[in-house]
Parts: C-alpha cells; structure tokens; sequence
C-alpha cells in the first residue's frame, strides 16, 4: 500500500480536504483522509523527499500540489488527429462540415500515428476516459495500446429507412473483429438527426442493451431549421450526397422533443453541444436524467456558435465536457476546455465545472462506478497537480484548475 500527501486532495464527490493523503493499493483507492486521520498501517509514504514550499507534518512533507482524479474528455474524434489544422474555422457549422467531408472524402484512411500522438497528448495532459466517436474504428487500437480508458461510440448515419437493419448487421460484423479490452466499452451510436433516419436512430437504441447513446444534438442553427421544415442547407447537403430520403416525415419540433418521440429521452442520452437549446429542453434533459456535453472551443471553430453554458448548469442537467476532434479545436487538453467553460459561465462554481470534467463525465459514459472521484474502491487514476507558491484557500485552488493547466505542471501519481 502506497499513501500520497498533498496540500489539497479534490474527491470530487465530497468536500476538499486540506493537508490530505489517498492510500492506495493494487491499483485501487484504499482510504483516504486529512493530517489529523492516521493513513492505514503498513502503508508506504510517498513524496519524502522535500519540495520546495512543501509544509512537513513530522517526517513526511506535504507536497504543494492537489490531488484530483482524472479527467474524463467526454466527446472526441481521436480518428479525425490527422486534420489538425487542415479545416479552417467557418462562420456555419454545414460549411465547415462540408470542408471536412471533401478533405476526408479524398484520403485513403485515417492515419494512425496522428491518433496515437493525440491519445498520449490527452493522457499527458491529465486524462483518464475518453467518449471516443467513430466511423472508421481506426482509434479502437491505439486507444487499447494507450493508457486511457474508452467508451468508443461507433457512429452510424443512415436517412434512409430501409437501410437501418443492414447498417446495424454490418456494424456488428465490424465490431466482431475487434480485441476485447477491459478498459474500453464499445457501442453503437447515430450521428445527428439531419443524418440518422428514425428507424436507424430506433434500431441503435434498442441495440445498446442500457448503455448510453452518444448523439450530436441542438448543435447548430441550421439542424433547427431541419427539423422544424425540413428545409435549409442540411437538406441541401443530404441531396447533394444522394442521402436525401423524400418520405421523410418532418417532425416540426426542437431536437430534445425528436429524442422524446422516437425513445431516446432517457438517462441514457448523451447529448453533444446543445448550442441551440432553449431553457425548456434543457429542462426535459435533466428530467430524463440526461447528460449534456459542451465543447465551447470547437463551436466557436465549427460556427456553431456560442454554447448558453451558464442556462446549461442552471437548469441543473448534467453537464460533461469534452473537447471535440483535432480537426476543430487546438489541443485535447481537458483543463484548457475547462479554462472556455470558465470564460463563458464566470458566476458558475469552480467546484461544479471540475465535477462536469471528472465525475458527470465518467456516469455520462458509464465509467462512475470507476473513475471520477476519489473515494474506496474506485480505480487509483490519480493526477498531482503543482499549485502556485503561497498559501491557497480550497476556492483559489479550484479557481486555478479550471483556469487552464499546462501538462507540465501535471504528474500521474499511479504510473
């Protein structure tokens, strides 16, 4: 048993605790407690050595750093790393979408070494889990040789209804052939609802045996726009790929009210950007139990626009945070995603966006019972965090980390 001081251990699930320790052995959290709790006999301490600013309670110094659990990168496209920087940002999602389909559309494959670069960036940057979405599997085996854990979200698109059992029969075919792994949970998942027919969108649901369903949902003006007439410049990209299916039937209402209609409004429901959603869908996603998950930097790169980050916590849905691809945002770093939600929503509580980027990430994608917090039981992904020089009250400490951390200042403490 190894026992870790630090100036601040951040549980997530219960309050900071100051001059704290986690014990942990083999691989999972023991206990964990502050200077005046005894750590669990037999224990080896870790940190001896005296840092710099360290404050020693006897002959063990407490390092001046906090403690938290890993971060959970709730929605990311590790497949699509070889476009960094190869789609400019756009004033409307539809036209940024378009640049993408061209340049991917005239490649052979997704590369992988861009993918394993971006996995060990995210693992180097503090990450724990990721949401992975897919078209082509081509993450699924850099994820397996990478430290990182993965709910992998294999994304179908279909607006054609007689073409909703083929697409799920040949995506189980695919998925047949891939290495089990512990560490990662694979499901199906549609793509949006300008590109998945209700049948497609049925069908997955039903094949997810309880997990959660990763869907693209209120992201742009644009898919509104769909879904109210059936009109606009997604339709006219759907007839442009030969996608478009006439017997559609419009259902004339918002994106959270199409997710009620055909099953999908549940607690299984991840929800992905939400920029366009009004107070009273973001209050049927917390009724269902519902997460959604915001991606500010990459809605500002797309032209999706601005994501309402401050009505996303008041409404009191569960709000995740992911960062996106590479192809729309600059890094994979979870804290600088934070440092976006902090400038967009500055009265909400540090504390609640560290638990959107930890904890709520980790349920969404059904990783609680693992990761996300700190307590007995739960899997020792630890991160020490250097702090500032001085003393720091748990709110300054808070305030730092979601100001946005460099991966220099960040340590595993369990590897």
């Amino acid at each position: 048993m190894q026992v870790h001081r630090a100036a601040w251990v951040l549980p997530i699930d219960r309050p900071p605790i100051r001059d704290g320790w986690v014990a942990v052995e083999n691989g999972s959290i023991a206990a964990l407690g502050d200077g005046g709790q005894t750590p669990p006999s037999g224990s080896e301490h870790r940190g001896q050595t005296p840092v710099a600013g360290s404050e020693h309670r006897g002959q063990t110094p407490v390092a001046p750093v906090a403690v938290l659990p890993g971060l959970v990168n709730a929605h990311t496209h590790l497949e699509l790393s070889w476009m960094r920087g190869l789609v400019p940002p756009a004033d409307a999602m539809p036209a940024w979408a378009a640049k993408l389909i061209g340049i991917r559309s005239a490649t052979a494959g997704d590369a992988v070494a861009p993918i394993v670069h971006a996995s060990a960036e995210a693992r180097a940057s503090g990450t724990a889990l990721v949401g992975d979405v897919t078209n082509s599997l081509a993450a699924y085996e850099p994820l397996r040789q990478s430290a990182l854990s993965a709910a992998v979200f294999y994304e179908l698109l279909g607006f054609n209804p007689a073409d909703a059992a083929p697409r799920i029969e040949d995506a189980h075919r695919r998925l047949a052939t891939l290495a089990p792994d512990r560490r990662i949970r694979v499901a199906l998942a549609p793509h949006a609802p300008y590109s998945v027919s209700r049948e497609l969108f049925r069908a997955i649901a039903a094949d997810a045996n309880g997990g959660p369903i990763s869907v693209h949902l209120g992201e742009s003006a644009e898919e509104m726009r769909f879904l109210r007439d059936g009109g606009g410049v997604w339709r006219e990209l759907l007839e442009r790929l030969g996608a478009w299916t006439p017997e559609w039937p419009v259902p004339a209402c918002g994106p959270v009210e199409y997710m009620r209609r055909i099953g999908l409004l549940n607690e299984r429901l991840v929800a992905v950007h939400g920029v366009q959603l009004d107070d009273q869908a973001l209050n049927a996603l917390r009724d269902a139990g519902a997460t959604i998950v915001t991606c500010p930097r990459s809605n500002r790169w797309t032209g999706a626009g601005t994501p309402p980050i401050a009505r996303f916590y008041a409404s009191g849905v569960r709000v995740a945070i992911g960062t996106d691809s590479l192809a729309s945002v600059e890094d994979v770093n979870v804290f600088s995603e934070m440092a976006a939600v902090r400038r967009l929503a500055p009265d909400v509580p540090a504390a609640r966006i560290l638990r959107s980027a930890t904890l709520d990430g980790a349920t969404a994608l059904g990783f609680g019972a693992d990761l996300g917090s700190i307590g007995p039981g739960k899997r020792a992904e630890l991160l020490a965090v250097s702090l500032p020089a001085g003393p720091l009250d748990v709110e300054d400490v808070e305030e730092y980390l979601v100001g946005g951390v460099r991966p220099d200042r960040i340590r595993w403490l369990t590897e």
